[in-house]
């Protein structure tokens, strides 16, 4: 299919960035309440795939109702994915330049601790702490009460998506330079996560830097993902989007992703009932949920619509693929439907677009910092004797 992208790479700065973040948080949203379902229960549970906003699982029973209860998942509400990137959205609107992981021991867990939000699967103001899964409560339990090295408190956490799903920030904020996201991203994440938990949040941010370049497309963003990927991370990439390449329609798709990614996943076919193995440290192994964001971004072409769909029918953890895949097509430029993104705002009582305006303004200010100590960097390496500077 041919994707919504604007001709010749013209979408600005600002576009890409809140295409981004509207399109993860909007990817979040509508794949909360068919997480951990297969595609199969999906096509059971709805007649048929899910084609935009819909209900909890378990109807007006959700409260009730396991294994969701007491998050209300559904009815375009986002979920932790999108409380995390917003969190780390501020630090950046705090710190104003490029973050590691005292910047997540400063700003980060202060603010997941100590300040009141709204969290909208709990329908309620609370503390961001109580809404988030046990990995991202692990910065917690590792800094501030444990007194942990930043740099070294993921080590020992449950290796999953965590670190990567909240990840597209780095990305913006470096945008149009994946190594460099890459390097910001596996310090920050080196709070949170290890292993290939670790490695996919530096993948992720770099995806997102190299759709931010001029004239990206699905292609070149997997090839900047593949360059700098390693060990299992790389391989699984590698395999889904070799699949991918064969595919134009998440349809005949989605059987065939989960297939390709299998050997690297060590949750298991039942992802309500992980293996012993699951989400240990491995060279081997990877996430499922990058690869495949990845892999469905290829068989869309790109188009935001295509790719977050594919991804909410997926199933497993979908609500995280949907994010990166949303944060990706955003970047690229393809526009999220405004239907769903004004939805979603309204029932999830935030501000989506706030974010990135806080984010542009940064990334600006950012880039004019690096531009500056480049070329002090320059000045000093030529007085020393190394080359002359270019301008």
């Amino acid at each position: 299919m041919t994707p919504s992208t604007p001709e010749n790479g013209t979408a600005s700065l600002e576009d890409r960035i809140s295409g981004a973040l509207v399109g993860a948080a909007v990817g979040d949203a509508l794949g909360g309440p068919v997480e951990g379902y297969s595609p199969e229960q999906i096509l059971e549970r709805h007649g048929g795939r899910v084609h935009g906003i819909v209900g909890p699982w378990n109807g007006d029973a959700w409260r009730t109702a396991r294994p969701v209860a007491p998050y209300h998942k559904g009815d375009g509400h986002v979920t932790d994915d999108t409380l995390m990137t917003h969190a780390l959205v501020r630090v950046y609107g705090t710190v104003r330049d490029h973050l590691d992981a005292y910047a997540v021991a400063e700003h980060l867990v202060p603010d997941l601790m100590t300040t009141p939000r709204w969290i909208p699967e709990l329908e309620a103001e609370a503390l961001p702490l109580q809404r988030i899964f046990l990995a991202e409560k692990w910065l917690v339990a590792r800094i501030h009460y444990g007194h942990v090295d930043p740099r070294e408190a993921g080590t020992g956490n449950i290796v999953n998506c965590g670190a990567a799903m909240y990840m597209a920030p780095v990305g913006l904020v470096n945008a149009a330079h994946p190594a460099r996201a890459y390097a910001e991203a596996l310090d920050v994440a080196g709070a949170h996560q290890s292993s290939y938990g670790r490695e996919a949040a530096g993948v992720l941010a770099a995806a997102v830097a190299a759709a931010c370049a001029p004239g990206a497309t699905p292609d070149s963003v997997v090839t900047a993902c593949l360059s700098l990927a390693k060990d299992g991370t790389r391989a699984a990439i590698e395999a889904v989007c070799e699949v991918a390449s064969r595919h134009s329609d998440f349809e005949s798709a989605l059987a065939p992703l989960r297939e390709a990614v299998a050997p690297y996943d060590t949750v298991g076919p039942d992802y309500r009932a992980p293996s012993l193995g699951a989400r240990r440290p491995s060279r081997l192994h990877a996430i499922e949920e990058l690869p495949v964001a990845l892999g469905l971004l290829l068989v869309a072409g790109g188009d935001y619509r295509h790719a977050v769909l594919g991804a909410v029918n997926y199933g497993r953890d979908c609500d995280s693929v949907a994010t990166m895949a949303g944060a990706l097509a955003g970047a690229l430029g393809s526009p999220v439907p405004e239907d769903w993104a004004k939805t979603v705002a309204e029932a999830s009582r935030l501000d989506l677009w706030e974010p990135a305006a806080t984010l542009t303004a940064v990334a600006r200010e950012v880039f004019e910092r690096d531009v500056e100590r480049r070329r002090a960097h320059e000045r000093a390496f030529t007085a020393i004797g190394g080359a002359g500077c270019s301008d």
